[in-house]
């Protein structure tokens, strides 16, 4: 059930107040002499942290304990000073302040920070897979998750809600998995939206790979809110206060309306530019993900982050081993891959996009380059195309739409897609 919700009319944004009162109205006295956890994202999700942070600390004043964990699947874990820049506080406000709040990482590589909590049999991911099922799948699914959320009366999800190119759409209970669950639900869920492909994903609200996470966290003991927003530029245009399926199905509804941008006819050329928040190729995917939807079929598309230079800061040396292939290249020659991390071959198919593999011969749909700080002879190593971002001028990109050619100034959260192709 959804508590309260605010929604702003289109093209605007809820002011200040209005997004005060409604988490006032949504949450306070409802957790007076509880230990309260609020799960929220990292750098890599656009989000008024901040703001929020200061607000939720001021409205659960009466949480006997309160504490806020980055969801961070597999993202590299924040420092001290990253977490305070995270949430928008000072060292000495860490140590005033804040003091009574706590502020963690996922430790999602600590085997001593997880416990598991149920199994999903194999039986019960085929058939939520249907006609996605595929054995490299594997069997049981082990549901492992932080330990610290047992710790805990209640648990509270802070998150917005993108087309996202594993799931259908972000958010809401994503936060507890991956966000903060073991490797194997990780690699499941991830190899899982691979075997759909980006394309038969993106944007769609109900898919398997939603249906699996749903599915794990019944599993979860401790009562559950969610506060799912839709961001929009920088500001709030959404905000949904209830349990994690009711708000966040809304909040993908108004998600399809507001992050979808439908175009005419695809695009032979996209030069598609990765914000500073994407540090990695890992994440700077998303500027592929967004936009193979309305690429056409032998088309380039350039990812142009001049500031990146790490292709994973935890998963490169298997991406370097394996390259970006399309999926039929790894389905076909599984005993060569099969021990490589199913979310690091779920990544490497996303990144290169849809495509065939016909007689030891690659056949992607899609031309992607890199026009990073990553040499050349590393784009080749990983199978992609190499721009000099040093060549390529911004101003000659722009406003080529009649001739087939898009500019994305900051690409990674609105999805494109083609009229003719509306799912």
């Amino acid at each position: 059930m959804i508590e309260i919700q605010a929604v702003a009319p289109n093209n605007q944004q809820l002011d200040d107040d209005l997004v005060q009162q409604t988490l006032t109205l949504g949450l306070e006295g409802k957790h007076a002499g509880e230990k309260v956890l609020v799960l929220i994202p990292d750098f890599t999700r656009t989000i008024p942290l901040p703001q929020l942070f200061r607000y939720l600390v001021t409205i659960l004043h009466d949480a006997k304990q309160l504490d806020f964990m980055v969801a961070l699947g597999t993202h590299p874990p924040l420092t001290a000073v990253q977490l305070n820049e995270l949430v928008g506080i000072t060292a000495d406000e860490r140590q005033t302040t804040y003091q009574h709040i706590g502020l963690y990482n996922h430790n999602w590589h600590e085997p001593r920070a997880l416990t598991q909590i149920a199994t999903l049999p194999q039986e019960q991911i085929q058939a939520i897979a249907g006609e996605r099922w595929h054995p490299t799948l594997g069997g049981d699914v082990a549901v492992s998750i932080n330990r610290r959320i047992l710790e805990y009366d209640h648990v509270i999800i802070l998150g917005p809600t993108f087309p996202h190119e594993v799931v259908g759409f972000s958010g809401g209970a994503k936060y507890l998995f991956p966000g903060i669950s073991a490797a194997d639900m990780i690699n499941v869920t991830h190899w899982l939206g691979a075997l759909a492909g980006v394309r038969g994903t993106i944007g769609i609200k109900n898919t398997p790979v939603r249906d699996m996470i749903h599915a794990a966290a019944t599993h979860v003991a401790t009562p559950t809110t969610l506060i799912a927003l839709v961001i929009v530029g920088q500001g709030i245009a959404g905000m949904f206060i209830g349990d994690y399926l009711t708000a966040w199905s809304a909040a993908a509804d108004l998600s399809a309306q507001r992050h979808i941008i439908w175009v005419d006819k695809p695009y032979q050329r996209v030069l598609s530019c990765a914000p500073p928040m994407y540090d990695e190729l890992w994440t700077a995917g998303k500027a592929m993900y967004k936009l193979e939807p309305a690429l056409t079929e032998g088309g380039e598309l350039i990812i142009y982050a001049p500031h990146l230079d790490v292709v994973s800061h935890t998963h490169g040396k298997y991406i370097y081993e394996i390259g970006y292939h399309v999926l039929p290249y790894f389905l076909q020659q599984w005993d060569k891959f099969k021990h490589i991390p199913l979310s690091v071959l779920a990544h490497s198919t996303h990144v290169r996009g849809d495509g065939r593999f016909q007689d030891g011969i690659e056949y992607p749909r899609a031309n992607v380059s890199l026009a990073t700080r990553l040499p050349a002879e590393d784009c080749a190593k990983l199978a992609l195309g190499y721009r000099d971002p040093n060549q390529i001028d911004l101003t000659e990109w722009q406003n080529r739409e009649d001739e087939g050619i898009l500019y994305v100034p900051k690409a990674g959260e609105m999805l494109y897609r083609v009229k003719t192709e509306a799912v």
